[in-house]
């Protein structure tokens, strides 16, 4: 990225557009409330700056706590270590799988949508309590969780199957992190629906915001889930009611629990497009292929939630071959679609450039050095080939029923929530610091090096469960060794060389998710000012 202003695609436009902004139409910001990035040259609404900001910072503080859960659960999971007590182990995955998969996307999700729909479309946020109440709700609905969970009174894990019973504070602060986000959800539909009616840009809506409204269209439903399981077994917690019936919490609480990392893919892939742009100019090659690949997403991603009831003998065979076969194959072509048209775009950007040398000329030439550039690249990549792959085999269901109870269901999630979307988000953070908190970073040289760090820890650890699951090791259970069992069992050699290949690479990705942190919250403290000028050029 150069520094100055430059287009990173405020209205669709396409391909063959030049470099120069086009002129934007007035936007329908208050006076005083807005500013212009010396960056971008994108407006910049005040408010959804203030609700940016925060949101990002609880995102990443929720962020740091799951990533202290990771590193302990893989010392337990890796046997020469074993660090955690049965107790403090199931306590501690408890935390580590709603910190990571819900409260750190979550918060940095509502982020994307108020930017997305404020500074890409020219408008104002819809509104400001409405805002706040959300951002409030989700903020003591988590929190309600954490210490719950770590005053031991919800040792039920993130799917907190019944009959295991939580505490009732910590079903309601679920329902309250679910009410919450919605709430931002609904402020960015506003929001939308405001610059629509206002006419603040032209044409239609450029394709990230496209990608921010699938993300939104997703969460309404997949939160929707959340609440209609979560309130029931809510008030069966207080004794108000009977006992949910197991298979019906199961299917629906998977309309949350899976539905959640298919609003993050959508999320993800939009960051993608975002930061091709901004860090190698890239244009989306087909915008009309690129949004129906994003419709795809709204219609079919859910039916990858069955995977996780394939085992079950209450669903029927008919319903497990509709969400194992052709179905949930359009949700498979949609991620293809994208995995092969965000890189096209990057390669063409850089052949214009003048890197035409060889096949690859292009890649290699890219600009690596840049943060940005190198989490959305390396994200798209362990997203694409390690989560991909193996979401489409353990979806399958003869594949399924053997492989579903075993450690290479984490190996494929950790490769894409972790591998893909955190990944990614690491990325957009390395922009956002500097265009929104209008701060730089320092340490700039292990700024370069932190995403390669957490991406190596992330493959090692994901290849590690996954060969692991390979040899039978089950997905959750404290102890492999069975220690003081009246029967003693083993596994072959070989899984405990996976698993201390899990645990060497937690070890290397806790470094890389450390140092992110350490970098971004001293950046946005103590980094120097950038106001009034362009963002310093990785």
């Amino acid at each position: 990225m150069t520094t100055g202003t430059i287009d990173i695609g405020l209205a669709p436009g396409d391909a063959s557009r030049g470099a120069a902004a086009p002129q934007k139409p007035a936007g329908n910001h208050p006076a005083g409330a807005l500013r212009t990035c010396d960056t971008t040259g994108l407006p910049v609404c005040l408010v959804a700056q203030q609700f940016i900001k925060l949101h990002a910072v609880v995102a990443v503080v929720f962020l740091l706590v799951g990533g202290i859960a990771a590193i302990l659960l893989a010392l337990t999971r890796w046997p020469a270590v074993h660090l955690l007590p049965a107790e403090w182990y199931y306590r501690i995955l408890t935390l580590h799988g709603l910190n990571m998969l819900i409260f750190w996307i979550l918060f940095f999700e509502v982020a994307i949508l108020y930017f997305a729909s404020t500074s890409l479309l020219n408008s104002r946020l819809a509104s400001k309590g409405v805002a706040w109440a959300g951002f409030a709700l989700m903020l003591v609905g988590a929190l309600m969780v954490d210490v719950t969970i770590l005053q031991g009174k919800a040792d039920v894990l993130m799917t907190s199957y019944v009959p295991l019973r939580g505490d009732p504070l910590f079903y309601l602060g679920i329902i309250l992190v679910a009410v919450g986000t919605l709430t931002g959800v609904f402020n960015f539909f506003a929001t939308l629906w405001i610059a629509k009616r206002d006419r603040t840009y032209e044409g239609s809506m450029p394709l990230v915001t496209f990608g921010a409204l699938a993300a939104g269209i997703i969460a309404t439903v997949t939160l929707l889930h959340g609440a209609i399981v979560a309130i029931p077994t809510f008030l069966w917690s207080l004794d108000l009611m009977h006992q949910p019936d197991a298979a019906w919490y199961r299917l629906v609480w998977w309309g949350l629990g899976h539905q959640s990392q298919q609003v993050n893919v959508t999320a993800m892939v939009s960051v993608w497009y975002f930061l091709a742009t901004i860090t190698t100019g890239a244009k989306p090659l087909n915008q009309a292929v690129c949004r129906g690949a994003f419709v795809l997403y709204i219609l079919f991603i859910n039916l990858a939630s069955a995977h996780h009831l394939l085992v079950d003998p209450g669903v029927n065979a008919g319903w497990k071959i509709w969400n194992t076969s052709y179905a949930m194959y359009l949700a498979v072509l949609a991620s293809m679609i994208h995995g092969f048209t965000v890189p096209a775009s990057v390669e063409v950007a850089m052949r214009k450039k003048g890197f035409t040398k060889g096949l690859f000329g292009w890649l290699a030439a890219a600009p690596w050095k840049n943060p940005g550039f190198s989490a959305f690249f390396l994200s798209l990549a362990i997203f694409g080939f390690i989560g991909g792959i193996t979401g489409v085999t353990l979806g399958t269901e003869q594949i399924n029923i053997i492989a579903h109870n075993t450690l290479r269901i984490p190996g494929h999630f950790h490769a894409t929530v972790v591998g893909g979307t955190t990944l990614a988000f690491m990325g957009l953070t390395y922009y956002v610091v500097p265009l929104i908190f209008q701060r730089e970073y320092r340490a700039r040289a292990v700024a370069r090096l932190q995403p390669y760090i957490f991406a190596a820890g992330i493959v090692l650890m994901s290849m590690g469960m996954s060969f692991a699951g390979s040899y039978g090791v089950p997905r959750r259970h404290w102890d492999i060794e069975f220690t003081g069992a009246q029967f003693s069992h083993g596994f072959d050699p070989g899984a405990h060389v996976m698993l201390g290949l899990l645990g060497l690479g937690g070890t290397l990705a806790f470094v890389g998710l450390l140092t992110f942190i350490l970098l971004t919250v001293t950046a946005v403290f103590f980094g120097p000012s950038n106001k009034g000028r362009a963002m310093t050029a990785w």
